[in-house]
């Protein structure tokens, strides 16, 4: 496509001034404005459609960045992070925000929440740097309003690009304090295996948020996190030194306390880690193993062909647990199937409350196993099987546990939280396992089972929807449209933002095409395509340069695909 100057832009407003709204489809194209240059690349149909999106695209060599922040993937994706926010803040310093009809003048930016996470807002190359917008052309009514989008692109835009996008302009401590941090959260993440830990949790951290819809740190009466002396280790970090934490060890670790104490808290904290977070969020040093799952019971799900016998077989009229499948789930068997599923996809760690457990899932008691016999009962209870999982798969558990002793006995660490205080009572709670014995028996077997890795058939992804050959978005958080499916991933608890929602929309249809010429398993075909984005980025994923991806988990995709109620294994 031709560059035009930007006299061009401005004689193609006039010209479309007062017109109807599809006339602005004339102003698609490229245009230099000296300082930066501007693609419009996609017009809305009309003023209450989605913003249309251009790109800005700033010369290295102009902007005058430090190159280290670029010098590995890591310190890349957090400069990324860092220029977002600095382009939604002066879009809020700049832009005027919403006149005329529908979403007329409103200038947008992914920006995402108090998570780093590799997204397609802006984009660095090692020729420039590319920023992704959204921009509602101003219309009154559906007349093309030219002396606002005029305002727009010559006003608003070039002082929204001249204070976000060159050195000159930016705090550069700010900056390197951002990248620095985020860097060393990456370096304490892939340290952990060595040193025998799953999760760690920084000295002074601040676990609390404000609430259930704001995410950032709790702001008065709040307790710093202080770890028992027990289990604090310390490590070295490239950037911030030496500092300290409560370090949990791979096995089986239960956190236990009173109602209110912040059990859930540090879980929530802990699952929260599998991302690094921007400074002074209070959690930049709460670090988890990266492949970390939260589970949880989930009533009503669809499941297809999973291999639930490890916990659940000898079902009545001799229905099979090694396929199993069903349109509506009970707690259980939803909970053995997350369980499985995210065994089949790789975790090495598993994150549960029981809170949001189905109880006859985790444990069965004493008195229960005398009623009812263990012949008659289809459940093999969680706590008879952690054990093995950890033995046979490596894989970990960490557990909130408020209500039931019974997991003294297979638990490594105990630690119980006391007005938001961690303390080690594992010894504790050995003694108390042995001078209160509960005599249940164990129904779990000296294996934890077998795991199937399953492919679904092509026949399961019906991308189309009425006359679109492909239809595939977000709508929020928790749910995709996938042609005519709806896929809800409302219980899918570590999506933390509606661009990895879409993202994973747009790998399920990748996958779909790969089945197309080979089968591949739900684990090797999700992994083949996570490396793909890895290589060259998730634009990858779409027809066009979209501004609003974020790269999800292979455990989230895999999520979404199992929740897909039009789902079909060989």
């Amino acid at each position: 496509m031709r560059k035009k100057d930007k006299i061009e832009l401005k004689k193609l407003l006039n010209h479309i001034d007062g017109r109807g709204y599809k006339a602005y489809k004339d102003i698609k194209g490229i245009y230099d404005f000296g300082s930066f240059i501007l693609i419009i690349d996609h017009v809305q149909s009309d003023p209450f459609a989605p913003p249309s999106l251009i790109q800005v695209r700033v010369n290295q060599k102009d902007a005058s960045f430090p190159k280290d922040l670029i010098s590995n993937k890591s310190r890349k994706v957090a400069f990324s992070d860092f220029l977002v926010r600095e382009i939604y803040k002066k879009i809020s310093l700049f832009s005027k925000g919403r006149r005329g009809t529908g979403k007329s003048g409103l200038i947008t930016i992914d920006k995402g929440g108090q998570e780093i996470i590799e997204r397609t807002a802006v984009i660095i190359e090692e020729d420039f740097i590319e920023a992704r917008l959204g921009i509602g052309l101003p219309a009154f009514g559906r007349k093309i309003s030219a002396k606002d989008a005029y305002a727009i692109f010559f006003e608003e835009l070039p002082k929204i690009i001249k204070n976000s996008l060159f050195s000159n302009m930016i705090d550069l401590k700010r900056l390197s304090d951002h990248v620095n941090i985020s860097e060393d959260q990456d370096f304490l993440r892939n340290k952990l295996s060595n040193l025998n830990l799953v999760a760690f949790i920084g000295e002074n951290s601040i676990l609390p948020r404000r609430s259930g819809i704001d995410d950032r740190p709790m702001e008065k009466n709040v307790i710093p996190f202080l770890p028992p002396l027990e289990l604090m280790v310390e490590v070295v970090l490239s950037h911030q030194g030496k500092i300290r934490g409560m370090g949990i060890p791979k096995g089986v670790t239960l956190i236990v306390g009173g109602g209110f104490h912040g059990k859930s808290t540090l879980l929530n904290a802990i699952q929260k880690g599998i991302y690094n977070h921007i400074p002074n969020d209070g959690r930049e040093f709460v670090v988890t193993d990266k492949n970390a799952v939260k589970i949880r019971a989930e009533d009503g799900r669809y499941i297809e062909k999973v291999n639930i016998s490890p916990f659940i077989s000898n079902l009545p009229f001799n229905k099979p647990t090694n396929r199993f499948s069903t349109q509506n789930a009970s707690g259980s068997t939803s909970q053995a199937a997350n369980i499985i599923e995210a065994i089949e996809m790789g975790t090495s760690l598993l994150l549960i409350d029981e809170d949001s457990s189905a109880t006859n899932f985790m444990v069965r008691d004493k008195r229960m196993q005398e009623l009812v016999k263990k012949e008659k009962e289809p459940i093999t209870p969680f706590i008879d099987k952690v054990k093995t999982l950890y033995k046979d798969y490596g894989v970990s558990t960490i557990l909130v546990m408020g209500g039931s002793g019974d997991y003294f006995d297979v638990a490594d660490e105990v630690i119980l939280m006391d007005h938001y205080k961690p303390i080690r009572v594992t010894d504790k709670a050995k003694k108390i396992a042995k001078n209160f014995p509960i005599h249940r028996k164990n129904e779990g077997g000296e294996v934890f089972g077998k795991i199937d890795y399953r492919t679904p058939k092509l026949e399961s992804f019906h991308p189309k929807r009425g006359k679109k050959e492909v239809k595939i978005d977000a709508k929020g958080l928790s749910h995709i449209i996938f042609g005519i499916t709806d896929i809800d991933l409302s219980y899918v608890e570590q999506l933390v933002d509606p661009s990895q929602t879409k993202a994973i929309g747009w790998i399920i249809y990748r996958y779909a095409k790969f089945l197309k010429k080979e089968k591949k398993s739900l684990k090797d075909g999700i992994s083949e395509i996570m490396h793909e984005i890895d290589e060259k980025g998730l634009d990858i994923l779409m027809p066009y340069k979209a501004g609003n991806l974020a790269k999800p988990r292979i455990f989230e995709v895999a999520a979404a695909i199992n929740r897909m109620r039009t789902l079909k294994v060989e």
